[in-house]
């Protein structure tokens, strides 16, 4: 591994850092990760600011309206199979090949079902609305695209993160002048949702380009039917987590498209796009410290629980860094960002930013879950937030708006990372923790 860069540090970091290479590889890691979702951050905010202010609350609502409705299904094209096969691909390096070569083709085929199943889907919930239609249908090919992120998980495997942001970040960015060449010649919205699935698309062959120029060759993996029982067998319980964490992350812009109305999705979605900038940071951090602190649950759990502590108070330290600057500046936030027309995204932006608290928690907590095989108790704590979210909507919407979406987020959220921690025994240690954090967060 190349450590070069620490001799920009200073002094008396590089002492501590020189000749710790694991520490070093997640620390390069981790920037690499950080790196790709700075950028994304600052072009998406950019030009998804610009898209917003073109289009109108409005048609800004449809297109999220239609993303957020192919997201519910995007777990069916996932099948709960990362975790899985990261940890496959480095126990058993020998059957790279195999395990590649069955993960793309389940999920290929995961992704023609997911997308079928949207479409079919669309037409029975808004049977008259045809440009949804037309949109769920070319957004909706980013479910089949995504069988090609299984090169992604090879590269997490290698932790060698970097190869896939300069492939994913290539169609983002072209993807982004794309965006902004239709914003110029005033391009009709369904341009838009052509951006959405060129991206994913870019980028699946970017991830192809930097596979290749790495030594690999996908036309060397091997499909095994014994091997994609076994992967199913272990990975439906993770699918049906992902499809229960779908729903309540998403299923409050498609509730407010169906019980209050295409505008109030635009502008909930503006407030939702400045609250979600932020999330990359605990997932970069959890992603590439928490193998470290698993290793040590074999020699000390003390130590495990100990280090697990201080990463529940990062988290939590983080959350309350961007709420609290953000609550008292979020209507400036909004009216330099988005302008007057979506004005009544503040208070939403405010109850979504407090909600991110318990979202960065639950990051950190999930992990901790897999890591003790408990991925059952998981889908118990996010199946206790979705059902929370759901009835939440249904009860807030028709009489706030999108401002009672923001309430139910809030309150499903916490239940889902904390509050249900307490309903099982084994967990109330976990809760004590998290509500430690939420008290007393530090940043060391």
């Amino acid at each position: 591994m190349n450590d070069g860069w620490i001799r920009y540090l200073p002094g008396f970091v590089r002492k501590r850092l020189e000749g710790r290479h694991v520490l070093l590889e997640a620390i390069g890691n981790t920037g690499w990760l950080f790196a790709d979702r700075l950028l994304r951050m600052g072009v998406g905010l950019i030009v998804g600011v610009w898209i917003a202010r073109y289009l109108g609350p409005s048609q800004y609502g449809i297109l999220n309206y239609a993303a957020s409705f192919v997201t519910l299904f995007s777990a069916i094209a996932l099948l709960g199979l990362e975790a899985i096969i990261v940890r496959d691909l480095v126990r058993y390096p020998e059957r790279e090949r195999e395990i590649l070569g069955t993960t793309f083709f389940l999920r290929f085929v995961a992704g023609i079902v997911s997308y079928f199943i949207a479409v079919a889907a669309i037409f029975v919930i808004r049977p008259d609305d045809r440009l949804t239609h037309l949109m769920v249908g070319i957004i909706g090919w980013v479910l089949i695209f995504g069988s090609f992120d299984t090169i992604d998980l090879w590269f997490q495997s290698q932790v060698r993160s970097k190869y896939v942001v300069y492939a994913k970040n290539a169609g983002f960015l072209i993807a982004a002048g794309l965006r902004v060449a239709f914003i110029v010649v005033k391009a009709p919205i369904i341009a838009f949702a052509v951006a959405n699935a060129a991206e994913i698309g870019l980028g699946a062959v970017g991830l192809l380009m930097v596979y290749r120029r790495s030594g690999q060759r996908i036309s060397r993996w091997k499909n095994s039917f014994p091997l994609a029982r076994r992967l199913f067998t272990e990975s439906w319980p993770l699918l049906l987590s992902g499809i229960v964490f779908m729903v309540y992350l998403r299923i409050d812009q498609v509730l407010l498209g169906q019980l209050a109305n295409d505008r109030e999705v635009g502008i909930y979605a503006a407030a939702v796009r400045v609250a979600e900038l932020w999330f990359f940071i605990p997932t970069a951090i959890v992603s590439s410290v928490f193998p470290n602190i698993v290793r040590t649950k074999e020699n000390d759990e003390n130590e495990f629980y100990a280090r697990l502590q201080k990463l529940y108070n990062l988290l939590a330290f983080i959350g309350y860094a961007i709420a609290i600057p953000g609550s008292l500046l979020a209507g400036l936030i909004i009216k330099l960002l988005f302008g007057a027309p979506y004005a009544a995204a503040t208070p939403m932006l405010v109850l979504l930013l407090w909600s991110d608290i318990f979202a960065i928690l639950a990051v950190a907590r999930n992990a901790y879950l897999l890591a003790m095989n408990w991925s059952w108790v998981l889908w118990l704590m996010v199946l206790a937030g979705a059902v929370s979210n759901v009835l939440l909507n249904y009860m807030l919407i028709p009489h706030y708006g999108g401002v009672g979406a923001a309430v139910a987020s809030l309150v499903s959220y916490w239940i889902a990372a904390h509050g249900a921690c307490y309903f099982y025994k084994p967990l109330r240690r976990t809760a004590n923790m998290l509500t430690r954090a939420l008290i007393y967060p530090r940043f060391w």
